[in-house]
């Protein structure tokens, strides 16, 4: 989707839960930046954090996560799994449209109470898949529609895990596999066609590996790890078959290109009650998935 023509509605009040270094970096700043939504009020459970996410936009710092539901007509969601698989059916059953993370919980059955109350309330739901907004990934997935695979590899490695604002709680403990398994299995699985059966080894606090079956009968593989020393994220997709193969890289891509896309999609969703591609569902096939991996 284009984010060039002029947006005739007005913007999507979202308020935002969370205010840790990912919400601040780009949840607040993105949601603030319109013209098609608005950042209307933060909500985090320490306060200060909640109140230096807010200052720079003007947003109200919400007392309580039922305060911030009061004060918007979407919410975003800037925090660990299990915090989010607790609140966004709270927001779904408020009739609220949800911005989710991925994953959508720390395991299959929290990812499956998310999805479930998205579908029951009826709500626009869509997920921060990074990548999936950016034009260079959009291309990518329309050349690879035509293209036969025979397989595929793949990997996503960075080094967040080692230190800095990205080594959280929930990532050091699950690792890879939760963090960065939903990136690289729904490219796959778009590139090359639905995957049937995936098995995981390694220890995805330092290293997994992901071998995934596909419906067509094409197999890929998928590397990841967050704890590699490499001078820059890696995230490179390559796909074989009697053509030449048809690669995705990211390593000259500016990720900046990726906020207007996604902000537009999710406001042009909001106000259209248009569901989108990357929605609550889409996360919990994808949650499928990981949990079948974690299984071996």
């Amino acid at each position: 989707m284009t984010t060039s023509a002029a947006w005739s509605h007005p913007p999507v009040e979202v308020g935002l839960v969370g205010a840790g270094p990912w919400a601040r970096a780009m949840h607040a700043r993105v949601l603030a930046a319109g013209p098609e939504t608005r950042l209307t009020a933060v909500w985090a459970r320490r306060a200060e954090a909640a109140r230096e996410a807010a200052a720079p936009y003007g947003a109200h710092v919400a007392a309580g996560f039922e305060e911030l539901l009061d004060s918007c007509e979407a919410v975003a969601f800037a925090v660990p799994p299990a915090v989010q698989a607790e609140l966004a059916p709270l927001a779904a059953k408020r009739g609220k449209a949800v911005l989710l993370e991925k994953p959508l919980g720390p395991d299959l059955a929290a990812a499956r109470r998310v999805a479930d109350a998205v579908a029951e309330a009826g709500v626009v739901s869509q997920l921060v898949l990074t990548k999936r907004y950016h034009p260079t990934t959009r291309a990518f997935l329309d050349a690879a529609r035509s293209f036969e695979a025979a397989g595929a590899r793949s990997c996503y490695l960075h080094g967040a895990f080692l230190g800095g604002e990205m080594a959280t709680g929930w990532r050091l403990e699950h690792g890879a596999l939760l963090d960065l398994g939903p990136h690289l299995l729904d490219l796959l699985d778009a590139a090359v066609g639905p995957i049937t059966d995936v098995r995981a080894t390694g220890d995805p606090r330092r290293w997994a590996e992901l071998t995934c079956v596909h419906e067509n009968g094409a197999v890929s593989q998928a590397s990841l790890s967050g704890a590699v020393a490499v001078p820059r994220a890696v995230t490179r997709v390559e796909l074989f078959g009697a053509a030449e193969p048809l690669v995705y890289d990211t390593a000259g891509i500016d990720h900046e290109e990726c906020w207007p896309v996604l902000r537009r999609d999710f406001a042009t969703a909001v106000r259209t009650g248009t569901p989108t591609a990357l929605d609550a569902r889409r996360g919990l096939y994808l949650q499928e998935l990981l949990e079948r991996a974690a299984r071996g």
